[in-house]
Order: C-alpha cells, then sequence, then structure tokens
C-alpha cells in the first residue's frame, strides 16, 4: 500500500501499545532527548572511536565531554526552566511551534559557542569540532522550518548521530563502524516510532528532522577539514 501526501501530514495514529508501550517509548524519548545528543555523540566518538583521540589522555577527553554538556545541556535546560518560570512558555515539553523559537535561538547560541572555542584549540579532533557544528547548522535550520511545521527535534538529535556515523565510515576510521551503525540505525528508528506514539509528529516531521541532520554533518565535517 501507497503512503499518500496526506499520511505523510497527518499524525499517526498507531495501534495501542498499552502502558508498558508507552512507558517505554517515554523512556527512550528522555534518554535520547535532543538535548543530551551533543554529549552521547562526542561521548561515543571518544569511547568507541579512539583513533580520533590518539594521544589525548582520559582526563583531557573527559575535559571535553564536561565542557559539551554544560554548554549544550545546563545552560539551555536553565533557559527552558527559566521562560517556564517568567511564563513565557506553558509546558517546558515545549509542545506548540511558539513555545520552541526562544529555546530554538538560545541553544543555538550555545551550540554557536561551543562550535567557536573547539574551533580554535587545535587539540580537540576536528570531528568532534564538525559534530558541534553540525548541530548548530541543524538547529538553525529547524528554527526557521519551525514557521511552517513542527519539526521533531528528536529525530534532529538521531540525524546528528546518524550524520555522524557516515562521516564514520566515510573517514575510514578502525573503530567497529559495522556494530556501529547497527546500532545507530536500530535507536533511530525505536526513537522515532517512540515519537509517533506519545507525540502529535507526523511523518513528515520526523523524516525532515533526519534529513536536515544528515545533510547538516556533512556540510559541517567538509567546513571544517577544508575551509
Amino acid at each position: 500500500m501507497e503512503t499518500s501526501a496526506e499520511q505523510i501530514t497527518q499524525p499517526f495514529a498507531p495501534y495501542n501499545p498499552g502502558i508498558l508501550g508507552k512507558i517505554f517509548a517515554w523512556f527512550l524519548s528522555i534518554v535520547f532527548h535532543p538535548l543530551f545528543i551533543p554529549v552521547i555523540g562526542v561521548a561515543g566518538l571518544a569511547y568507541t572511536q579512539e583513533g580520533y583521540y590518539l594521544g589525548m589522555s582520559t582526563t583531557d577527553k573527559n575535559l571535553i565531554i564536561l565542557r559539551v554538556a554544560v554548554n549544550t545541556i545546563f545552560f539551555p535546560l536553565i533557559t527552558v526552566l527559566l521562560l517556564k518560570a517568567l511564563g513565557f512558555i506553558k509546558s517546558i515539553y515545549l509542545r506548540t511551534k511558539r513555545e520552541r523559537i526562544i529555546p530554538y535561538i538560545a541553544a543555538n547560541i550555545f551550540y554557536f559557542w561551543m562550535f567557536l572555542v573547539f574551533h580554535n584549540q587545535p587539540d580537540v579532533p576536528p570531528i568532534t569540532t564538525s559534530f558541534i557544528l553540525g548541530i548548530f547548522l541543524a538547529s538553525s535550520l529547524a528554527l526557521v522550518l519551525n514557521s511552517f511545521f513542527k519539526i521533531s527535534m528528536h529525530a534532529l538529535g538521531m540525524g546528528a548521530i546518524l550524520g555522524l556515523t557516515l562521516i564514520i565510515i566515510y573517514t575510514g576510521n578502525t573503530g567497529n563502524v559495522f556494530l556501529t551503525m547497527m546500532a545507530v540505525l536500530l535507536i533511530t528508528g525505536m526513537v522515532c516510532t517512540s515519537r509517533l506514539m506519545i507525540s502529535d509528529h507526523t511523518y513528515g516531521d520526523l523524516v525532515s528532522g533526519l534529513a536536515i541532520s544528515i545533510l547538516s554533518q556533512i556540510i559541517a565535517i567538509w567546513f571544517v577539514l577544508y575551509v
């Protein structure tokens, strides 16, 4: 059966997964929340693709991860909580397009700052710098598209991880990229399915999020390596 354009732009209406299914969907949505994606990606690079971090001590790698966590989790989260406390948004879940505007702008500022810091420090692996830049590019484009439809932030996050994995495969790093790709594809499918189950996202919201982030990662690695 072919999928019509109307189906793509309409909220998904799956079978009732039951309470356990919904709990698992919420669990995936929280663990792979967009706020955590930069740290997940950088930590994954540091400890599963160590060829990019040759000569770097464990302490130095952990400091990079910590800096990413502070700038891409702590500061954006504080921003959202302040917006909620001041009444600018009704829910920390940012369910409407309007509620997402200021958090998008704030997150983009922190993403770009993190990119500038890493870009000016030659000891930080280029793929880490490009990963953060790719997230900034995807988030910036999502901010623009937010005026037209509610693109899935979870799909943006998983698309960033997918794009990063494709770059790892292309650059031929010695890590076990096959198992990494299989795991990333499986988790991406599960996270996107969970968003269809417990949110009002459409297929188009998810596909566009994945595509934008993958393309952003490709543009970012080209910029960091060749510009």
